[in-house]
């Protein structure tokens, strides 16, 4: 099974760049011919939120009329930038499968990996929550088919990752996901965005990998003490491949023109020097 990842795509209004200089929308175009393109081709492809720049309408629509260019069916959870009721008018029940509509939290079956869509946000707030309501429901999910492969995708990363968007922002509810998390071994990753950046962590008996951004990309400073700032970058998104033997193996694909590629063989092989 093969797994395309996009999040933060913070797309703006139509003709218009994130933050007045980032081409969001241009790089996500970039980004699903990429994975039109791939051989073998995607089983689905995962969208884990701030779809939207600012959570408006018209970002959202053209946010879909983008997304709905890909050839893998793809689904979305939303981020601390989108605005939950929107998203659901915008992309529907095809794309949001959703039990409720409290939370944009719902399963999806038929693959071989389970993926359960869990939503972070919290209105107003830029930090992840997890509350009794989710919790709950999350536990119900887990305890089926507890053998199987399962993927959990959303917004915040449960833990800290050294930079300002994950270490001095709040998750409520992370020591109790955690403890969750940690009693099914069968979770082979958490997918997650909203720093901006390709990471991976190992966490309660799990791997966090975190997708970069549509090229707005976070500087990273470990030490936590300069202002938070931004690059921007080719598009990237992640690949994550599920083997024959059930191992899952991630890759971080950079979207931007190559020199190459070359045939080893086709060169001659350079002497080692003594």
């Amino acid at each position: 099974m093969l797994i395309a990842h996009i999040s933060d795509t913070h797309i703006a209004r139509k003709n218009k760049k994130a933050y007045g200089v980032v081409p969001t929308a241009q790089n996500l175009e970039l980004c699903v011919t990429n994975i039109n393109q791939l051989i073998p081709s995607a089983d689905i492809v995962l969208v884990t939120g701030d779809i939207a720049c600012s959570g408006l309408l018209e970002e959202s629509k053209c946010a879909e009329e983008i997304l709905k260019k890909l050839q893998s069916p793809y689904y979305i959870v939303p981020g601390n930038h989108d605005d939950r009721s929107t998203l659901l008018s915008v992309f529907g029940k095809n794309v949001c499968p959703l039990e409720n509509k409290e939370f944009i939290n719902y399963v999806i079956e038929g693959y071989d990996i389970r993926l359960i869509a869990l939503d972070t946000t919290s209105p107003g707030e830029s930090g992840g929550e997890v509350c009794e309501t989710r919790l709950t429901w999350l536990k119900k999910q887990l305890s089926i088919e507890r053998d199987k492969p399962t993927i959990i995708f959303m917004h915040h990363p449960p833990a800290k990752f050294r930079v300002l968007e994950t270490d001095k922002g709040e998750f409520i509810g992370v020591d109790k996901l955690g403890d969750l998390i940690q009693k099914h071994q069968n979770i082979k990753r958490i997918l997650c965005g909203h720093i901006h950046m390709s990471a991976h962590l190992g966490w309660c008996g799990t791997i966090i990998s975190v997708a970069p951004s549509m090229g707005l990309e976070i500087v990273l400073d470990l030490t936590l003490k300069r202002p938070s700032e931004f690059t921007m970058e080719a598009a990237a998104y992640q690949l994550h491949y599920l083997t024959p033997e059930k191992n899952l193996v991630s890759h971080l694909i950079t979207v931007k023109d190559k020199d190459g590629p070359y045939r080893f063989k086709e060169y001659p092989k350079v002497k080692a020097l003594h």
